[in-house]
């Protein structure tokens, strides 16, 4: 391990239990998913006899804490498992260690002890939709979260002085598999105008990774009679919750509005380029994004990738994107303007692999 590289750690309010991990990010790589590992710190004298877990949960939040109906809380546990780590069911010295492990349990000493987990295959990644800049309330999301604590049993509510809590994020990662690049195209036809308007919209590839530049080949082939104005072209990311309610958010993530004409008669090829970036979207209520760690920058969600076999619900929100292609269709040649928008909607998944960032709480060099 680099010297430079950083431990992540948190410590109870008693310093009873700390956890230290040597990462916050763990990637889906749709055929396996990072397993989650780190080490446990325990203060004996402050523990006490007792026994101290570690668990790994899946939330689904809509809606503050406090927002309790009749006793039902707008939550839901998507996946709980829990680990007991001392005193220990396994000798650690015979138990697989990972090299970020190894370096943490030498240095900590004869009080640390590590724990793994292994997330399920129908999970969803971490998502969240980025509330407005005046809502203080808790945002609609899909959270991970590692706890340790120490208590006399694992149904044992404990007590938040010897609890410790650090969030997590699954990501999702897709490697781009060369397949067909998405392509889309319509015909309108006018009234009072022998030949219709044809527009195609064509993208490189099927997959594009963050901060990655997209480039839309648009062709415009105007037989009608009427003059087109004003081309635009747009990324549009549309979030469906699908768990308790089908709330379906769209946004503009990226757009860029042209003076571009085609007359009638003519045709129009060109190639638009947009790069979709949280930066320029940090201000839009309702724009999905993936997950967030305190203090910590994030970026727009990854599109989601349902697996086989796996019910849609369980994955809370579904994010895709989409191309738009606008233009407004003058009235006939020499006549009022009669203005027609001519919307074109094709794409596939897009941003598929999140940016790892700094922490939200103490670092620490092992």
């Amino acid at each position: 391990m680099s010297p430079k590289h950083v431990i992540y750690k948190k410590l109870s309010r008693d310093k009873s239990v700390g956890v230290y991990m040597g990462k916050r990010d763990f990637v889906d790589h749709c055929d396996f998913v990072d397993p989650v590992d780190g080490v446990v710190l325990i203060d004996p004298e402050q523990v006490k006899g007792k026994k101290v877990y570690v668990m790994l949960s899946c939330t689904f939040r809509y809606g503050r804490d406090d927002m309790d109906v009749l006793g039902i809380a707008f939550r839901r546990d998507i996946f709980l498992c829990t680990r007991q780590v001392y005193p220990p069911l396994q000798d650690k010295e015979r138990s697989v260690h990972s090299k970020v492990q190894e370096k943490i349990l030498r240095k900590l000493g004869d009080n640390a002890y590590p724990f793994f987990f292994e997330f399920p295959d129908n999970l969803p990644c971490s998502v969240a939709l980025q509330p407005a800049p005046t809502d203080p309330g808790k945002r609609c999301a899909v959270e991970f979260e590692v706890k340790a604590f120490c208590a006399e049993n694992q149904d044992e509510k404990a007590q938040k002085r010897s609890t410790v809590r650090l969030a997590i994020r699954k990501i999702q990662y897709a490697p781009n598999k060369g397949g067909a690049a998405p392509m889309g195209e319509t015909t309108c036809e006018f009234v009072m105008s022998d030949k219709p308007l044809h527009m195609r919209v064509t993208l490189e590839k099927e997959t594009y990774y963050h901060g990655e530049e997209i480039n839309i080949s648009v062709e415009i082939d105007n037989s009608s009679n009427r003059n087109l104005r004003d081309v635009s072209v747009s990324v549009e990311q549309i979030t469906n919750v699908v768990l308790y309610s089908n709330d379906k958010y769209i946004s503009p993530v990226a757009y860029e509005d042209t003076m571009d004409t085609v007359p009638a008669g003519t045709s129009l090829k060109k190639v638009y380029s947009l790069c979709p970036l949280m930066s320029g979207n940090r201000e839009r209520h309702g724009i999905a994004v993936d997950g967030k760690l305190k203090h910590e920058d994030t970026n727009l969600a990854s599109s989601s990738i349902v697996k086989d076999e796996v019910l849609k619900e369980i994955l809370g929100m579904l994010v895709a994107y989409r191309v738009v292609l606008k233009c407004n269709a003058a009235g006939v040649v020499g006549s009022s303007d009669d203005t027609t928008d001519l919307v074109f909607e094709e794409f596939k998944r897009s941003y598929l692999k999140g940016i790892i960032g700094d922490d939200d709480e103490s670092p620490a060099e092992p």
